[in-house]
């Protein structure tokens, strides 16, 4: 292990801190040069894996800046920026961002919890139960599932929409983070609720009332959860980041996680970096998702196969493939998933890029991105301290 790649990547997190919290680069581009809500809970679960006091003191600042401009209907900002008395809050371009309410959930506890202390959680309190109000309002059928826009979440360019398979994970840890304070039988249940509707319809030859029998039929469910359904059917592409979640959490029978864990060692040790792409297959011109994924861009059409969410490699996604590998035991796989996160984080001098081109290893989007070196030092710890997060 070449501790030179957690220094770096420690370094790039006190580059990325400011006032107000960890900012998505420390690369001076007005987007990133902001305190999301999605990337900072992460830069702040990997600073609570560090150890840092002044990198913990920045994961607060951001936990405050979300909830101090949390919206009156309860939505969380995807990003904040500060200029001075100017402050300007984004709850979302194209559409509002799904993810954002559960981070910050996430981010509260797992704060608190690293702290052992209650009293923040309590601080919060007002501000959780608007966040979990929303995601009940945003089940729209009352079944238990989140019903999630398109470009709704991280993979924001992607076409997931509907139900969509990250965030029914994403919402079941927010849910188990704060009933650990909470303790209250109402949310187990709910828990237990999500847990069984993630099973009846994202897993293979389960029982129970499907929400689209006829689609669930068609697909033929393996080795892998699908990434999202809706009325128009199921988008069956492999989610590394959800699947990644689906074990960090233990979902789905023992045998249908070993079925997940196979299927990802083996399209890793097929690819080129070493890494799982975000999503896989990468989606083609000739494919019928294609105009969907074209047009789904605010500014500049990214998502080219094998590039960005169309199948391009993202340290921050494989940190959390790590994790899930941690906790099913498989330490060595764990290790080899940290040594090709650090060579891609390390390219160009330590650039940090934000994802990586799964066929020719060409860098993509922003350098000195803040949740690639937090993949490096969540996984470090993880693996060479037996650091553990709340779930």
């Amino acid at each position: 292990m070449n501790n030179l790649n957690y220094k770096k990547a420690i370094e790039l997190l006190h580059k990325a801190s400011s006032v107000e919290g960890f900012l998505a680069s420390a690369q001076d581009i007005s987007n990133y040069k902001r305190v999301w809500a999605r990337d900072g809970v992460i830069c702040g679960l990997a600073a609570l894996a560090s150890g840092e006091n002044e990198l913990i003191d920045t994961f607060r600042k951001t936990l405050e800046t979300l909830a101090d401009n949390q919206h009156y209907n309860g939505t969380i900002p995807s990003n904040v920026m500060t200029n001075g008395d100017e402050v300007e809050v984004s709850y979302g371009g194209l559409a509002g961002r799904v993810d954002a309410v559960t981070w910050f959930i996430i981010g509260i506890c797992q704060y608190a919890y690293y702290k052992k202390d209650s009293s923040f959680v309590q601080q919060n309190e007002e501000n959780i139960q608007k966040c979990l109000q929303l995601l009940e309002a945003w089940e729209f059928n009352n079944k238990g599932l989140l019903y999630v826009p398109l470009s709704g979440n991280w993979a924001d360019e992607y076409i997931t929409d509907g139900y969509v398979l990250y965030d029914q994970l994403l919402r079941i840890w927010a849910l188990k983070s704060y009933n650990h304070f909470a303790n209250k039988e109402s949310i187990k249940v709910k828990i237990e609720k999500i847990t069984e509707q993630i099973e009846i319809n994202f897993t293979p030859n389960s029982e129970g009332e499907k929400y689209h029998e006829r689609a669930y039929k068609e697909i033929n469910i393996q080795n892998y959860m699908p990434c999202s359904f809706s009325p128009a059917g199921y988008k069956i592409q492999f989610d590394a980041f959800a699947n990644s979640l689906a074990l960090f959490l233990n979902i789905g029978t023992v045998d249908f996680q070993n079925a997940i864990l196979e299927y990802s060692i083996e399209l890793k040790n097929e690819r080129p970096l070493q890494l799982l792409p975000a999503f896989w297959p990468p989606i083609e011109e000739s494919d019928i998702d294609w105009n969907l994924l074209k047009n789904n861009c605010k500014y500049e059409f990214r998502n080219y196969p094998n590039e960005f969410h169309n199948g391009g490699s993202w340290s921050m996604v494989n940190g959390f493939y790590g994790l899930a590998l941690l906790s099913k035991e498989k330490r060595q796989e764990a290790s080899e998933v940290l040594e090709a996160i650090d060579t891609v984080n390390a390219v160009e001098d330590y650039s940090f890029y934000e994802n990586f081109n799964s066929k020719t290893r060409v860098p993509n989007g922003v350098p000195f991105c803040a949740w690639s070196a937090a993949a490096t030092v969540m996984l470090y710890q993880s693996i060479n301290t037996n650091f553990k997060f709340l779930v």
